[in-house]
This record gives C-alpha cells, structure tokens and sequence, in this order.
C-alpha cells in the first residue's frame, strides 16, 4: 500500500492488484492523491493492461482538482484505445 498526505492530515492510500490491473484507494482524493493514482494507472497500462479498474469506495473525500485528474486520465485511455474504469466515483468538494 503506497499513500500520500493531504492538507488537513487525511491521507490517500492505494492498494494495487497488479494481476488484475485494479487500483483501490481509500482516503481524501486530492490533486496529488490524483496523481499518484494517475500515475499507478499508467503504470499498469504500460505493464499490458488495456483495462485498469480504479475503485474508489473506500475515498472519503474528493477534491473537484482531483477528480478533474481523474477525467483527464480516462480521456487519455480512451484516447490510447485503453479502457479506465472508475468505479464509486465520489462527487466532487465531499469533504467529512
């Protein structure tokens, strides 16, 4: 499990089944949680995945800059004839 801090202490954590190309996080999805989310994603579909799946139950808040991130990602997949599944999307600015 790899994570990230966020402003007011939550952080973003992911777990990763490399197997099956799905990323789970859990925590406050910010811009850089984004990114490292992104970034894993990516990762997964250099390594031969044309699907990634990225459940997002467990996220307890999202930033509308993360989510943004996320969108982007999903337009570069599709872009690549790739497939990203987002599964659980939070609304945006869901803080506790």
């Amino acid at each position: 499990m790899r994570g990230v801090p966020a402003l007011g202490g939550t952080a973003l954590a992911e777990t990763v089944d490399a197997r099956t190309g799905m990323i789970r996080a859990s925590g406050h999805l910010t811009r850089q949680g984004a990114d490292l989310l992104s970034g894993t994603a990516d990762t997964l579909r250099m390594g031969g995945h044309s699907r990634v799946v990225l459940d997002l139950q467990d996220v307890r808040a999202a930033d509308d800059a993360g989510l943004d991130v996320l969108r982007q990602l999903g337009r570069r997949f599709a872009a690549t004839g790739d497939s990203l599944l987002i599964r659980h999307a939070p609304e945006g600015d869901r803080r506790p």
